[in-house]
């Protein structure tokens, strides 16, 4: 504590982690469990494929595991630079597949959801009833998401084409969806209508704790509907639209059930208008058994995605900000 002018300043006093810990014995306690947890989960696993990344793990080496030969940045190389590398042939491609896809259904699916969290939190009959059917699309296992939806793409027999083709008359014949230049869009559709039911009921959440006061004094100030959805609205859901963006981007970067399932049921390669990295990588490392190189590939896919949470800071830090 120190005076200046007749006034006393308390200056906080900042503790060590030790003094933390015991002066906080009973709440570090409580997350121990966790803690242990994380390390089991997620960063001894962590660490073991970056360690795996930097060995000759394959099919000759596989039984010493741990103790296998030293490869240094050989796997690097092979995934990044070598044309002759099985690891390397479409892992490029699979990366614009996968920013692309990761992007466009990030943002459609917010957009969508954003709309339909909007239209079911007005009044209006069987409101419980439509947010009910809004969410059956993310009842649906993401496999069977993959399977249905591979059946619904078929050229000749698939609900889809006719649809398009001979009942609304929209395309003059049925296309490929399931080959080509098509693929992206036949995995972007059935993942933006799994996963817009998720989205629908964050904002809604958010939507349904923004107080009507703030709606009722802009409409006196006269403002329209849009400027009450632009200066009310995406302000305060903006931290839940923050984190929303975060956790579809990763979710979307390693994506692979449903693409997985619509190709061959588990077994197929939706070519490389479709490959995405999580599919390439695992077609490539457990089909030829080249687990180092399939290790490093993951590493450098890890890498990526800290480059997107990175960029997704900078632009939300303000929103994650707590005022006191």
């Amino acid at each position: 504590m120190k005076i200046e002018k007749n006034e006393v300043v308390y200056t906080e006093h900042k503790y060590s982690l030790k003094e933390n810990i015991r002066r906080n014995k009973f709440a570090y306690a409580l997350i121990a469990p966790a803690i242990v947890a994380m390390l089991i989960v997620q960063l001894i696993p962590m660490a073991q494929g970056l360690y795996f990344s930097v060995l000759k793990l394959n099919q000759f080496t596989l039984k010493k595991f741990l103790s296998a030969p030293f490869a240094g940045f050989e796997n690097f190389n092979r995934v990044l630079f070598d044309p002759s590398s099985n690891m390397r042939s479409g892992f490029l491609e699979a990366l614009r597949n996968t920013g692309i896809y990761a992007v466009i259904c990030s943002f459609m699916v917010l957009a969508i959801g954003l709309a339909a969290a909007m239209a079911v939190n007005r009044e209006f009959k069987f409101r419980g009833l439509a947010r009910t059917l809004l969410l059956t699309p993310w009842v649906v296992p993401s496999y069977v998401v993959g399977m249905l939806w591979g059946f619904m793409w078929q050229q000749d027999t698939g609900i889809i084409n006719r649809i398009l083709v001979d009942w609304l008359h929209i395309l003059p014949e049925k296309p490929f969806w399931l080959t080509g230049s098509n693929v992206l869009w036949a995995i972007i559709i059935p993942t933006i209508w799994r996963n817009v039911p998720l989205v629908m009921i964050m904002l809604l959440a958010g939507l349904q704790n923004i107080s009507e006061d703030y709606y009722e004094a802009a409409e006196i100030d006269g403002a329209s509907g849009f400027q009450k959805f632009r200066h009310i609205t995406l302000p305060l859901l903006k931290p839940i639209i923050g984190v929303q963006l975060l956790f579809a981007m990763i979710n979307y970067i390693y994506s692979y059930n449903i693409v997985s399932m619509m190709f061959g049921h588990g077994a197929g390669y939706p070519g490389k208008w479709g490959d995405l990295l999580m599919t390439n990588i695992q077609r490539n490392s457990f089909g030829t058994w080249n687990f180092g190189a399939g290790a490093a590939a993951t590493i450098v896919v890890m890498i990526c995605v800290l480059a997107v949470v990175g960029l997704w800071y900078r632009v939300f830090r303000d929103s994650l900000v707590v005022d006191e």
